[in-house]
């Protein structure tokens, strides 16, 4: 799979082809945008290139157009990834580095995607109902405080890789579905509850969390409101 920032030359393989095949290449960005490369042979016509750069994240859609003989209409889907390392967005409370020394051990390749995703966990579920001071961009201004959040937020990634699941998907179930005469189910939990993943560990916080936001240092400087703690 590509990522943001690749150059890649597109390529097409004509059958058949001679010397009134022409091919040209139409691109669609993720965002709706068209461009049209520009197209080259160096056989004859059975093979014709373009150079193209993804600038997007999304899926591209490729249309080649082919005239003359061997002529036809191709079309292509290309998913390209982020730039790697670029975070999804929103506050993120903790680096890799940070991961690395909680852990006292190399942190895992994904360590990025796990400190975005606990990050904005802790941000809807319990930082949304706790009192500190921010800066103007919203991260905790207190040195300790700060740390606190930057520990809490590894304890959760820390769990995540533990039990290799982020998401919820290992704790996603289905009722009963009947196709026909064949019935198949499978229940985790409680209907409601394993219907969306919200039974799995995944989706639980960690408990050393809590431990990280009642460290001593905190005082009355982190304020927790109406967030049920484990006390």
């Amino acid at each position: 799979m590509p990522d943001v920032g690749d150059v890649v030359t597109a390529r097409l393989v004509v059958a058949p082809y001679d010397a009134t095949t022409t091919a040209v290449l139409a691109v669609t960005a993720p965002d709706g945008t068209v461009s049209t490369p520009v197209t080259s042979t160096v056989d004859g016509g059975q093979t014709w290139t373009a150079p193209l750069v993804y600038t997007l994240a999304g899926v591209w859609r490729l249309s080649w157009t082919v005239a003359g003989t061997g002529a036809s209409v191709e079309h292509e889907l290309v998913s390209v990834a982020p730039t790697p390392g670029a975070g999804a967005g929103g506050r993120v409370y903790a680096t890799t580095t940070d991961l690395a020394h909680y852990l006292q051990a190399a942190p895992p390749l994904d360590a990025q995607q796990l400190l975005d995703a606990a990050s904005r966990m802790l941000d809807t579920r319990i930082l949304a109902y706790c009192r500190y001071d921010v800066t103007d961009l919203g991260m905790p201004s207190d040195p300790d405080v700060a740390t606190a959040i930057s520990r809490a937020v590894c304890a959760q990634a820390a769990w995540w890789d533990e039990i290799g699941d982020h998401t919820g998907a290992a704790g996603a179930g289905y009722g009963n579905v009947s196709i026909g005469s064949v019935s198949i189910g499978r229940t985790t939990g409680s209907a409601t509850s394993s219907a969306s993943g919200e039974d799995s560990a995944a989706r639980q916080i960690a408990p050393q969390v809590w431990d990280e936001l009642r460290a001593p240092t905190l005082h009355d400087k982190f304020i927790i409101g109406a967030v049920a703690v484990p006390w």
